[in-house]
C-alpha cells in the first residue's frame, strides 16, 4: 500500500540561511506517520483504545538536500521491519518540484500497553499484528 504525505514549508521552519532547519525533519517524518497510520486505518486513538501504544526508540535520518520556504515535500513512509516487539519505519523525502531526494531517515519504535509496558502485538491485538505485518517491504 503506497501512501504519499504533502507538506508545504513554511517560513518559521527555516534557518537564518533560508533552508530548512535539520531538526524540523524529524517532525516531519512524526507528521508523515501519523497520517499514515490513519491512512491505514490504525490512527493513534483506535491503537491507543486497544490499550497500545508505539514510542520511539531511535530516529536517524541522512539529510541529502536542502529545501526552502514554500518548497512542497513528498514523504513516503514504509514498514522496514517489524517483529511483533518492534518496528522500524522508513522515509523517503523527495522535493515535489525538483525530485531531488531530500533525506532518507528511519525511525524505531516498540509496542507497549498504557503503562509503558513492553507487548507483543502478536500475542495482544493479532488483527493489529497482521496489518502490519502485511505493510513490511519485501
Amino acid at each position: 500500500m503506497s501512501f504519499i504525505f504533502e507538506r508545504k514549508i513554511n517560513y518559521y521552519e527555516t534557518d537564518k540561511m533560508g533552508i530548512v532547519h535539520h531538526s524540523n525533519y524529524i517532525r516531519y517524518m512524526e507528521e508523515a506517520r501519523c497520517a499514515w497510520l490513519e491512512y491505514i486505518g490504525m490512527p493513534f486513538s483506535l491503537l491507543e483504545n486497544n490499550n497500545v501504544t508505539i514510542p520511539v526508540l531511535g530516529v536517524s535520518c541522512s539529510y541529502k538536500y536542502h529545501v526552502t520556504f514554500e518548497d512542497t515535500i513528498i514523504i513516503k513512509p514504509f514498514v522496514k521491519n517489524y517483529s511483533g516487539v518492534r518496528m522500524t519505519v522508513g522515509y523517503e523525502m523527495i522535493d515535489k518540484k525538483t525530485k531531488k531526494i531530500v533525506l532518507i531517515g528511519e525511525t524505531q519504535h516498540c509496542f507497549t500497553d498504557k503503562n509503558l509496558k513492553p507487548i507483543n502485538l502478536k500475542k495482544h491485538n493479532l488483527d493489529f499484528s497482521v496489518k502490519f505485518q502485511n505493510l513490511l517491504e519485501k
